[in-house]
């Protein structure tokens, strides 16, 4: 289905990010024949291109770029990344211009935990046209756009279980959890979860949080 989505969008110039579900060569070839940049992560539903890439990596040395993120929700967070364009004739997919690893380690301030992941990629874009730094802040801000709505979206309204599967109930629920969201964004509510378990608990206060009633109070709804 998304092809038929970016078909009515102009990407020409843009680069498109994606979950390791849409990295598949077929998809690959429309971004490109579109004019855009593709930057897709890797995962086991592409073993063999996983594993290629992260081989490579295995005896790495120093990454191409750190960046260290101030401390922020608690925790500190550091990320790496190593590049490379010496896979670009030998990996099984169309049109690489370089293969990537970003590893993330996180410190809770409060506790000392200590964690870290890894994750691999491609990307169509050449070193001339995104360095390692510019290669790692498109996979950041894919993630952001991950955080901020989907995330969102699955822990407060557990969309993920869901079990309106039939007609266009999926679709409409669907909607209708964005546009919550979205409605409680744009009045500046700092925390969604925290003003959804406020207003689930005392319906006058929706009426007062929207402004929909003539008396509707100042105090709070904002």
């Amino acid at each position: 289905m998304v092809i038929p989505l970016l078909d009515a969008i102009a990407i020409q110039g843009k680069t498109i990010t994606v979950d390791a579900l849409l990295t598949q060569r077929k998809f690959a070839d429309y971004v490109v024949e579109r004019e855009a940049d593709y930057h897709f992560t890797v995962k086991n539903n592409q073993p063999t291109l996983r594993q290629d890439i992260a081989l490579f990596f295995e005896n790495r040395q120093a990454p191409d770029f750190i960046d260290i993120t101030p401390p922020d929700h608690g925790r500190i967070e550091t990320r790496k990344i190593w590049t490379t364009t010496a896979l670009n004739d030998y990996l099984n997919f169309p049109h690489v211009g370089q293969a990537f690893l970003i590893e993330r380690e996180f410190i809770e301030k409060k506790t000392g935990k200590w964690s870290h992941d890894i994750a691999y990629g491609i990307t169509s874009c050449t070193p001339v046209k995104a360095n390692a730094e510019k290669v790692l802040k498109t996979n950041r801000e894919h993630w952001s756009i991950e955080n901020s709505c989907h995330y969102v979206i699955d822990w407060n309204y557990n969309e993920d279980r869901c079990r309106i599967r039939t007609g266009h109930g999926p679709e409409n629920i669907t909607r209708l959890r964005r546009f919550a969201v979205g409605l409680i964004k744009s009045k500046g509510a700092v925390c969604v979860a925290q003003k959804i378990r406020e207003l689930v608990q005392n319906t006058r206060l929706v009426f007062d949080y929207l402004k929909m009633t003539k008396n509707s109070c100042a105090v709070g709804c904002s």
